[in-house]
């Protein structure tokens, strides 16, 4: 099995890259590759997009006529393989993006990304550190998880679902976060799950088990 870890020059995916061998490793789920190459992300069995930074700037990167977009899209929505996207990679899964200006998403899972905005004035954006979990519908990838754990989160927008069904968990900042999307194979976190300990690495264990 092969796990595509995709790189679009979106920002540094050392410990992205990390936490998947490991798991990969302790658990026999094959190979994980890191890959800017179409056709190995073609030809992966599951694909996991992290990203770093803006918005617009993620698509721009992933829509630069390199192929990117479409292998992803051709292995995910036409051949069903599953999918992870972390922070911004989860946030492109949207209709669309607010972030400086209104951008297009994948449109994958109705909704739009937009910033946060807490109700307490003394809490800042961006919204930085550990946060609690509140797990709102179960999934196979969330298996062992619950209410209360931990995640690590570095983010000023959020992705604010139509369908409430495709929100499976969020936290608390002056107002519920989306903190993790999903719907039919795809599947995506606001925080970093290779950052956030033992929490990430169970959620990076299920995904690689994941048989949707």
């Amino acid at each position: 099995m092969l796990t595509a870890i995709v790189d679009y020059e979106s920002g540094n995916l050392h410990s992205a890259q990390k936490a998947f061998e490991r798991v990969a490793g302790e658990t026999g789920a094959g190979t994980v590759t890191v890959t800017s190459d179409p056709d190995t992300v073609r030809g992966a069995d599951r694909i996991v997009l992290p990203g770093d930074g803006a918005f617009p700037a993620c698509r721009e990167e992933l829509f630069d006529h390199r192929g990117l977009f479409e292998a992803i899209e051709e292995a995910v929505v036409r051949g069903g393989k599953p999918f992870l996207g972390i922070c911004i990679g989860m946030q492109m899964m949207a209709t669309r993006g607010l972030e400086y200006r209104e951008t297009p998403g994948f449109d994958w899972i109705g909704g739009e990304v937009v910033r946060i905005t807490p109700s307490d004035p003394a809490l800042k954006v961006p919204h930085m550190g550990w946060n609690d979990l509140v797990i709102d519908h179960p999934h196979p990838v969330l298996e062992g998880l619950a209410t209360g754990d931990h995640a690590y989160f570095v983010h000023s927008y959020h992705f604010r679902v139509a369908d409430p069904a495709d929100r499976l968990a969020h936290c608390d900042y002056g107002g519920d976060i989306t903190a993790i999307v999903g719907k039919g194979t795809m599947i995506g976190t606001q925080f970093h799950p290779e950052k956030s300990q033992a929490t990430g690495l169970r959620l990076i264990a299920n995904f690689l088990a994941w048989a949707p």
